[in-house]
């Protein structure tokens, strides 16, 4: 089974970096070591998408994203993906996300983006990852500014596998499409005073301005967070598939840290955030703090 993740690994990570190039089952046959037939069979039985519909989905994904950030025509986002006209394009964007490109481009609206989660990522936070040497890990003071965040609440979720197995791992896609003054979505354990009855402790969300007055999706609710300071703990770069364990160095870092080193104790008032594990940057959370004396 492990040989067969990573072909099935490796065929994901040709697909991302050649999304702009034409991608034939022989390109991946190649990178799996497999032939064309065995590896289209296993992407398949890994991902539950063909080859062929991952690599639509994850190319429509990609172009409104081009859409809602640059000022780029349709016809250049639609060929620069590899789509062999713009109308083919613009069916194909519809069927994706019930609206034509031309519209989306002019007005962004929330849609559920195609997350393309690598079969080593999903199956390493299935078996867990046993502890091995601590790392560095950075600390850095930053204060966040008064701020709205879009969230999607749980019912008993206190971490992201419980809050996939209530809500679905769909909820990232969305907020991805949402423009965030963080440049990212975020994962944030909320305290009491912002849950509701019956609500999870954990939620994902999206940090936007503290003006925001724009339409929220249908399940999805609004929040109010003030001005706040953080201590950002960052652990080194890590493989993808070494995503737990990375989380469990820097925890265990947060843990071990004592923060009136820096002049601060911890504040609870505030959510304690997370943000997507990317190997190439390493493990981020942010921790609440306020100066020691002023809580």
């Amino acid at each position: 089974m492990e040989e067969q993740l990573k072909a099935v690994q490796c065929m994901q990570d040709y697909i991302e970096t050649h999304i702009e190039e034409t991608i034939t089952l022989a390109d991946l046959a190649k990178v799996s070591f497999f032939s064309p037939w065995y590896a289209y069979r296993l992407f398949k039985a890994y991902t539950n998408y063909t080859p062929a519909d991952y690599i639509r989905r994850l190319r429509l994904s990609k172009s409104a994203l081009r859409l809602r950030d640059g000022n780029f025509r349709v016809i250049d986002v639609a060929f620069d993906l590899g789509f062999q006209s713009a109308d083919g394009y613009q069916r194909a964007f519809y069927r994706e996300f019930g609206c034509n490109p031309g519209e989306y481009a002019k007005n962004p609206v929330p849609l559920y983006l195609f997350t393309p989660y690598g079969v080593i990522y999903k199956q390493a936070g299935k078996e867990g990852r046993n502890m091995g040497e601590v790392k560095n890990v950075f600390i850095q003071a930053v204060k966040k500014p008064e701020r709205k965040v879009i969230i999607k609440r749980g019912k008993e979720a206190e971490d992201y596998f419980q809050y996939c197995e209530e809500v679905g791992c769909d909820v990232w896609g969305l907020l991805t499409s949402i423009r965030s003054i963080s440049g990212e979505p975020v994962c944030m354990w909320l305290p009491d005073k912002y849950r509701n009855p019956e609500t999870s402790k954990y939620v994902q969300g999206v940090e936007v301005s503290a003006g925001y007055q724009e339409s929220v999706p249908d399940g999805f609710e609004l929040i109010s967070l003030p001005e706040a300071d953080y201590l950002l703990f960052q652990g080194e770069p890590f493989l993808e598939e070494d995503y737990c364990q990375a989380i469990e160095e820097v925890q265990q870092a947060i843990q071990k840290f004592d923060p009136s080193t820096r002049g601060y104790e911890w504040d609870d008032e505030n959510p304690r955030i997370q943000l997507e594990p990317i190997g190439s940057r390493g493990y981020m959370e942010l921790m609440p703090v306020s100066p020691v004396g002023k809580k």
